[in-house]
């Protein structure tokens, strides 16, 4: 029996998103659980499983557009099965969809039918192709950041799709003494360079949009705490000598793993107002963002049931997670249903700071960098390891005393840094 892929929601907030490539091409078997395509979101580019075995029978998009959340995308069925794919896609196609602009388009042009394949295809910008030319959406910024016409580059993704690594290729082969397509501004006898207007990516329009509910909706209040974490540093520093060098811990999985642990006691602090506000979700699972640096802004990955999970575990996933999202092959899972996030700036020497809640959770930690400095001790001044950290709470959700409590219990699993290994 033929199914229907549609569009999935990743993300609570997604409303749309830009199919990139499809892996499994037309009449190629696929199994449940395979890779299907990747669709590129406001957060990241995720690589879609399929949600049925099957011949894929038809592709309902093309390369390129952009769909909205729900919309039919490719038909799976058994080879040779006779299939009425306009009847079978039915009224999911007739719905009107939304522009880029948010407008509805035409019932006609969003469901256009091709007459050779009976193909569904979603018009707009990116699926007609600008310029006559197929490229990934990162490989059209860095053109226009480097002042490149992408019609002289050949692609080499499917297709011959231009990719990232076409634009870099086209830069190292340009011939020595040829008149570079783009150089930093250059200052003359005082001339100020004029004006650059640069395009806001999706990921950092997303960002911007959720940070302004936040701060707009969110009374948040913050309270900092300092953490003598000379026993964590000597603890990591044992496990680690005997860990393969794939294997060696940061101190963010330790921490990552003393704040799982800690809001089991804490509930109220791993939670969410419902859509009414008029109650405190308080979720059974501990799942823990980490804030990962991305090439357009941050990106979060989630450390699912991490109050389960030993450091070792929590190191070698998050290490994972975090190498897929800089290099743009995360998965649904690994973005998807965090209740409280840590956002980690240790190593780039910040001491503390103070991040913005993450809708729809009720907290966020923000971890300074470790550093060694005079403390006093018993009257006697000596050297040691302290780190501060600051959470941001909803206050409509908690209250200063919790939060202050939540800090303190958190100073027991770094500072005797044994319990994490229980």
């Amino acid at each position: 029996m033929a199914e229907i892929v549609s569009m999935p929601k990743l993300g609570f907030d997604m409303a749309e998103g830009t199919l990139l490539r499809w892996v499994v091409s037309e009449d190629e078997e696929v199994q449940k659980g395979q890779i299907l395509a990747e669709i590129e979101t406001d957060k990241a580019t995720v690589e879609v499983e399929s949600t049925y075995s099957g011949i894929v029978r038809r592709h309902l998009v093309e390369e390129g557009a952009i769909v909205p959340v729900s919309t039919p995308i490719a038909v799976i069925g058994e080879a040779g099965e006779e299939i009425d794919f306009e009847q079978l896609v039915g009224e999911s196609s007739e719905q009107a969809l939304p522009t880029e602009a948010g407008k509805e388009a035409d019932i006609d042009a969003a469901a256009e039918t091709s007459a050779e394949k009976g193909k569904f295809i979603v018009l707009d910008g990116h699926a007609r192709l600008p310029d006559g030319v197929r490229a990934s959406p990162l490989a059209r910024r860095m053109a226009v950041e480097l002042g490149l016409d992408l019609r002289k580059i050949r692609g080499s993704g499917p297709g011959g799709r231009i990719i990232k690594a076409d634009i870099e290729a086209d830069q190292e082969a340009a011939p020595v003494g040829a008149e570079p397509q783009f150089t930093a501004p250059t200052i003359i006898t005082g001339e100020i360079p004029a004006d650059r207007h640069v395009p806001i990516s999706r990921l950092r329009a997303a960002i911007g949009k959720r940070m302004v509910q936040s701060k707009q909706e969110y009374p948040q209040f913050f309270i900092t705490h300092e953490y003598d974490v000379g026993r964590l540093f000597d603890i990591r520093s044992q496990f680690n000598s005997i860990l393969p060098e794939e294997e060696k811990t940061s101190l963010n999985d330790y921490i990552i793993k003393a704040t799982a642990m800690v809001l089991r006691e804490f509930p109220n602090l791993n939670a969410k107002l419902d859509q009414d506000n008029q109650a405190v979700i308080q979720f059974g699972h501990v799942n823990i963002g980490v804030a990962v640096a991305v090439e357009n802004g941050l990106l979060t990955v989630v450390c699912q049931d991490a109050d389960l999970k030993s450091v070792r575990h929590i190191a070698m996933e998050v290490k994972s997670m975090a190498s897929r999202a800089r290099g743009g092959k995360v998965r649904p899972e690994d973005i998807e249903g965090s209740t409280f996030s840590i956002s980690n700036l240790g190593m780039f020497s910040v001491e503390e700071f103070i991040a913005i809640i993450s809708p729809p959770e009720a907290a966020i930690l923000a971890v300074g960098s470790a550093n060694q400095v005079a403390v006093v001790k018993d009257g006697d001044i000596g050297p040691g390891w302290r780190m501060k950290a600051t959470i941001s709470v909803d206050h409509r959700v908690s209250d200063g005393a919790e939060a202050a409590r939540f800090m303190q219990a958190l100073a027991v699993f770094l500072e005797k840094p044994l319990r994490l290994m229980l």
